[in-house]
């Protein structure tokens, strides 16, 4: 059977983390946690779960030492490990990692995603009837 979070795959409970800014860049665009860990070369969701999975001040420790690899976002040369805190404090503790079904379940969503495709079939459906009743008015 189909999962419920086909469309996307990624846990909402790490959104407020992920699009968080750690500071401006050299252009001085905003630059959120995201970017930073998609420049480092690792899934963001991922890596997202491993630092929510570990205690705060770990996850800290963890996250400002990758901050620290970035060299083009000026405040992060400043103090990485300020960043680290702040912004790991934004992360849910125990959240599961990205795949994981609990992730759905945690949030309220049901896994089963019957009752999703009866209602898109039954509007595919009723938009065919519309379309097909206004082509014969036009006629």
């Amino acid at each position: 059977m189909a999962r419920a979070d086909v469309l996307n795959p990624n846990p909402p409970e790490f959104g407020r983390f992920l699009y968080a800014s750690v500071g401006g860049d050299r252009r001085c665009c905003a630059v959120p946690v995201l970017s930073v860990l998609a420049r480092l070369d690792l899934d963001p969701w991922t890596e997202a779960a491993d630092l929510a999975a570990l205690n705060r001040k770990a996850a800290a420790t963890r996250f400002a030492l990758l901050l620290s690899r970035v060299g083009d976002v000026p405040t992060l040369d400043q103090d990485h490990g300020a960043v680290g805190r702040e912004l790991t404090g934004l992360l849910c503790e125990g959240a599961s990692p990205p795949g994981n079904p609990d992730s759905a379940a945690k949030i309220g969503l049901s896994t089963r995603s019957g009752a999703f495709w009866a209602i898109l079939a039954g509007l595919f459906l009723l938009s065919q009837m519309m379309l097909g009743g206004s082509m014969e008015m036009g006629e």
